[in-house]
Formats: structure tokens, sequence, C-alpha cells
């Protein structure tokens, strides 16, 4: 593709910055907003896990088009943590409705909920109810909802009376610095962590090797001589979320993630039964010798409600090749493809995920339908054994009824870029490029 000059000079400004400021680029008339966060302390040392929750965190308040959400792991001094230091295995957030202040202070808060999870569209949003997650791509992904679509938050008619929106984040994350193998505590193996009993009490199956149950909060992975006693060290997630004031230009998407690990369907089952996470075993001698050692998950899930993908992106762990989702034809509707770094800087570290490509489809050129089957696919290297890893698909829907309110410079969608960070520019602009 040829840039126009106007684009290369305009990229290299932007490019020039890690964020954006606080007032940016005026979309459409309105005005596009980002402001940066720190997460509340996470302190850990070598070996340590941190799998906390974070309620009533810092978010912009009022009724919002969510456009990005970005996120990183740093030091107190600003400085981004490399993943072989602190290995980011998963950030999410979503918003809750807690009661409010008033109500609390009247003693009505009794007779209420402490909150009310305000949870995604599904498929899978009794496990998996985050609005945004990612975890050590998160650097270079992009989660930039493109034009003139938003993600609509802070409505004030959503929240039952007495109660307000809130936000809610979970950050986990595991200091491997001076581990006896970090590749194994990643992938939360149970021995390295020298557990038999989950956070909840329960007794870890026999068979389970590795995992979201080995490597919960307050645990530790094993570590080499002379690092038991290793410096604690204070780090945060720092996030940027990018919005716009709500109004009649912005459509709304819904959003859905799909579980390769969810077999419900295929065993004839009405309710959905998202595991989260799965394991690779070591391919065979057999397969070895034809230089076939890729193991592939597949998994069939209804799409509650239809309309036209504009976004779509894939998580995985270390191993993972690439996801793609189906329709119930067989055609592709997304592919999502992993990078890993090559070098051992923050963002380019060799070894693990650094990226996952995202679709951007054009508007109307990607279409399911209500109450479709879809197939979800996930590809990992089974060259070694791989324990906790995961196969989720994050899509966003405009529904069909939306579409007759598409303006038509929306048929083309805005350029997205990885450096420094992931960003794009407004279609209104690329398309007039």
């Amino acid at each position: 593709m040829k840039l126009s000059p106007f684009l290369v000079l305009l990229v290299t400004l932007l490019s020039a910055t890690a964020t954006l400021p606080s007032e940016a680029l005026n979309v459409r008339g309105h005005l596009l907003k980002s402001k940066t966060f720190l997460s509340p302390p996470i302190f850990l040392r070598p070996g340590s896990v941190s799998n906390k929750w974070y309620f009533d965190i810092a978010f912009p308040r009022g009724h919002l088009a969510l456009k990005s959400f970005n996120a990183e792991v740093v030091d107190e001094r600003g400085v981004p943590v490399p993943l072989h230091e602190t290995y980011l295995h998963h950030w999410v957030v979503e918003p809750y409705f807690a009661v409010k202040e008033a109500a609390a202070a009247a003693g009505e808060a009794q007779k209420r909920s402490k909150g009310i999870l305000n949870r995604n569209s599904g498929v899978c949003k009794n496990t998996l109810g985050q609005y945004y997650g990612l975890g050590s791509e998160t650097r270079h992904t992009a989660t930039w909802v493109p034009d003139p679509y938003g993600i609509e938050v802070g409505d004030p008619e959503a929240p039952p009376e007495g109660y307000e929106e809130k936000w809610l984040l979970n950050v986990h994350a595991i200091d491997t610095r001076g581990a006896a193998d970090k590749l194994g505590c990643t992938e939360c193996r149970c021995d390295l962590y020298n557990v038999t009993i989950d956070e909840h009490g329960r007794r870890i199956p026999e068979d389970y090797t590795g995992g979201l149950y080995c490597c919960y909060d307050e645990t530790r992975c094993k570590v080499k001589e002379g690092f038991s006693d290793g410096e604690v060290r204070k780090v945060f997630l720092r996030y940027t979320v990018t919005w716009l004031d709500w109004s009649d230009a912005v459509l709304p998407v819904k959003i859905y993630i799909f579980d390769v690990t969810d077999r419900a369907l295929l065993e004839g089952k009405s309710e959905p039964a998202c595991k989260v996470e799965y394991q690779v075993e070591e391919c065979s001698s057999e397969n070895r010798a034809n230089n076939d050692c890729v193991h592939v998950q597949a998994t069939k899930q209804i799409l509650p409600r239809g309309g036209d993908i504009v976004f779509g992106v894939a998580h995985q762990h270390s191993g993972g090749i690439a996801a793609s989702l189906h329709g119930e034809d067989g055609r592709l509707l997304c592919e999502s493809v992993a990078t890993y770094g090559e070098g051992q800087e923050a963002g380019n570290e060799a070894g693990y995920i650094v990226g996952m490509s995202t679709c951007y489809p054009k508007p109307g050129s990607v279409t399911v339908r209500d109450g479709e089957v879809l197939t979800v696919v996930s590809n990992y290297s089974s060259e070694r054994q791989h324990t906790g890893v995961m196969g989720l698909f994050y899509i966003l829907v405009a529904e069909h009824k939306q579409q007759q309110q598409l303006p038509a410079a929306a048929g083309k969608p805005g350029l997205c870029f990885s450096f420094p960070v992931s960003w794009c520019l407004p279609s209104w602009l690329s398309s007039n490029l």
C-alpha cells in the first residue's frame, strides 16, 4: 500500500509518543479522549504469584463509547517490565453495579446485593464475562473498536435502582526471576508450585498436572538456590482507556467470547460448559518423524444474536500458533496468529507470545445470523507438553438493525498499527487517504 506524504508524517508524529494525550483526535465532530491509570500496587518476590481482584478501579465516568483499552506491567518508576521477569498470565476488566453511597448511608445496603456483575453478551458469560482481557500479548495486540462503532458503558438507565456502575480489574502476574523452570512456572505446573489443594481447599485431581488450580494468589513457584529470599518488587498494571462521549453518531457493538474447551453442544447439552483452559500433550514419535507436531482443538458454540463482525482476536499461551473462527458453512470469519518475541527487552521477549493479529472486516462483509453455530479452532505446537493453555476468541458484533444507521464513510476500516503501541487511525481520516 502506498502511503501519502501526509499519512507518513502523521504516523511519524503519533508513533513518537506511547499514549494519546487526555484529549486528542476529533472524530466526526466528537472529541476522542484518552487517559492513563495505574492499578493498585502488586508486590512480588522471585517465584511468587499475585492473582487479585480490584474493585472500583480508576476509570472514566459518564455515558461513554469505549474505543480501546491497552495495558502493560511497569515498575514503580514507570519502566515496562519484561515477561521473563514478571509474566502477565492475564488481566481482565468488566463493569459491575454497586450500591450507591447514599443508599448505603441510609442503611439500605443490607437489602441489596453488594454487587451485580454487568457481563458481556456471551457465549461463556458465566466464566468469561470480561469486556476486555489479554495476557502476555498485551503490548502488541490492537484493541481499537473501528469507527463508527463503540462499546457502550455508563448508560444512566442501566443500573437497577439504588445502584451505580463501577469497574473491577483482575491481574494474574507471576514473578519468574530466578525460577527453576520459567516456562513451567508460567504454565502453572503443579509440581513446581508444590500444591495439592486449590485456592478453595479442594483436592486437586491427580491427573491435573498444571493450570490455574495450581498458581493461585500467594502461591510460589520453585526458584533456584539463592533466590528464596529475593528482593520484593512493586509493580503496577498501567492501563490506557480511550473513549468518546456517547452520541447517536456511535453504533453499539456486542462483546462475545468463545472458548475452545466448551464441549456442551457437541455432547448434546443445552448450557455452555467453558472450562477456560486445557492441556496439550507432547506429540507422538510417529508425528514427530512426519514433522507434524501440531495439536488441534476444535469445538462448536452458538452465537445468540447475529450481525456484522467488526473486530476479532484470539488469546493463546506459549506454544500457541493461531486460532480461527468459522461459520456454520465452514467459511472463515477471522484468523488470529501469534507473534513471538526475539530479544530480551519488554515487548520483544524471546519464547513468549508478544502479540496476536486482529481482524477488522469491512462493515457488512463478515455477517453471522441469529443462532448460527460457529466453530472455534485453536492450534498449538506439541513439540513438548503445555499445561494450562487457552484458546479463546473475542469478537465484536454490530447487530443488523444498527447497520441502517451506518455512515457511508465507515465502509473503509481504519488503518491500525502496533508500534510503539497498538493504535488505529479513525476511518474518516484513513478513508480519505
